[in-house]
């Protein structure tokens, strides 16, 4: 996918974010706190998480477009426009754009190296520890998946490339852990949300 279509794609899901914010603004008065953040999790959340996976590699100003925690967590809380806002954001344990987009393509490698992603998936995500005449290597003692060399940035968008990638970046205890997928995902969610960008 290019830049532009990218730009396009995201400039889509904003304005959709946006709309639905404005009519949530309509009604916030009625609604407690936490009916608000159910709303918002379920309008908003849900908009920029969906097939946002494919957005990995893609220029920050793409990315930029899609940032609308901001305004929807100042919606929630009625703080004013020009207070900060970052402290609101970690009380909610709300992860930004991008660390979204590393927790999705992370728990999918998980998945593929549990067994619960199909095979044409599952054969992207492949230890070092298991390919022919490198088990002796340390990438292979510390669990990290085989990532395929490639000359272009369009290539290293491939869920191939940027799969075992991403999750090789990871701390080695969370390479090491065959934990339950439930599990792994609150390790996973609570290192991006400690990680800064």
């Amino acid at each position: 996918m290019s830049n532009s279509a990218w730009l396009i794609t995201s400039q889509l899901y904003a304005g959709l974010a946006f709309f639905q914010l404005w009519q949530l603004r309509l009604i916030r008065s009625c609604l407690t706190m936490d009916s608000a953040k159910t709303l918002v999790h379920v309008f908003i959340s849900s908009r920029l998480d969906y097939c946002n996976s494919l957005l990995v590699g893609a220029a920050d100003c793409v990315i930029r477009k899609l940032q609308v925690q901001n305004a929807a967590a100042r919606l929630i809380t009625g703080t004013r426009k020009f207070d900060h806002i970052t402290s609101i954001l970690r009380d909610f344990h709300w992860l930004s754009v991008h660390q979204g987009i590393k927790y999705k393509i992370t728990m999918l490698v998980n998945k593929c190296l549990q067994g619960l992603a199909p095979p044409y998936l599952a054969e992207l995500c492949q230890p070092v520890v298991e390919l022919a005449g490198r088990w002796h290597l340390r990438s292979a003692a510390s669990g990290k998946l085989s990532v395929q060399r490639t000359a272009t940035t369009i290539v290293r968008r491939n869920f191939a490339v940027s799969g075992p990638d991403i999750s090789n970046s990871l701390p080695t205890d969370l390479h090491l852990s065959l934990l339950l997928t439930a599990t792994f995902a609150r390790h996973l969610k609570a290192h991006l949300f400690c990680s800064t960008e």
